[in-house]
């Protein structure tokens, strides 16, 4: 589905990420874990059209998206819920959602993907006319999802949706993005609980200083010395 290959992308003056590759197939749950500043929201930036690769390339079901402007990227059904969450803070709950569907036209899909982001979320159906400044950190997390949801993805590109949540929050958050990729969409997921991300997905890397240093099963990384040394508490 989606193929990187030997990308480098250079933020400002700084060579962000080096050589990087990797591959999201269908289906999937694949996880990016890593330290602050190893380029894991860059990578994803990259992949929605934020940001331009210097070389290499971004391949989405086998076209060319690298460089592509964030909005085809969209359409052509990648959806990114960017880190700290960022929903429009005077707008209701229920106008957010209606953002996320800007581009769709299908009136009959978009009220039925509205009901499912509902039966996903319950507590957002239950404050849907409320302002979404208002809502705790984790409830605008879910909002943040449900608004990326609304635009019918095929590829979700989450980043750090744990941060700064409850640890009650982050379970419910992870249990909702394993139902997602149930229900078919595809999940890049890119977080610094490494053991949370690591439960949930079939595969995974790390990143460190920008460069792709492991990859393997969820289930080898969370076995690897290295990985518990760096990223699970020694555990």
């Amino acid at each position: 589905m989606l193929k990187v290959n030997n990308i480098d992308v250079f933020y400002g003056n700084i060579h962000a990420l080096k050589d990087v590759s990797l591959e999201v197939n269908e289906g999937e749950i694949v996880t990016l874990i890593g330290a602050n500043g190893a380029g894991k929201s860059t990578l994803l930036k990259t992949l929605s059209g934020l940001l331009k690769p210097k070389k290499g390339e971004v391949l989405y079901q086998s076209q060319q998206i690298g460089g592509k402007a964030a909005q085809t990227i969209v359409k052509n059904g990648i959806s990114h819920v960017p880190e700290g969450r960022r929903v429009f803070s005077t707008m209701s709950v229920e106008e957010n959602l209606e953002l996320g569907a800007y581009l769709r036209h299908d009136r009959d899909g978009v009220k039925k993907d509205m009901a499912n982001v509902y039966d996903l979320f319950p507590i957002l159906g239950e404050r849907r006319k409320q302002p979404s400044g208002t809502l705790s950190g984790g409830e605008q997390q879910m909002l943040a999802m449900g608004r990326a949801l609304m635009a019918k993805p095929k590829l979700l590109l989450l980043d750090e949706p744990s941060m700064g949540l409850a640890p009650l929050i982050v379970k419910r958050i992870f249990e909702i993005i394993k139902m997602v990729n149930e229900q078919g969409t595809t999940v890049l997921l890119v977080e610094q609980n490494a053991n949370m991300a690591l439960s949930i997905a079939n595969r995974a890397y790390v990143i460190e200083t920008g460069k792709i240093v492991l990859s393997g099963t969820a289930k080898e990384l969370q076995e690897s010395e290295q990985v518990k040394a760096a990223y699970l508490g020694g555990l």
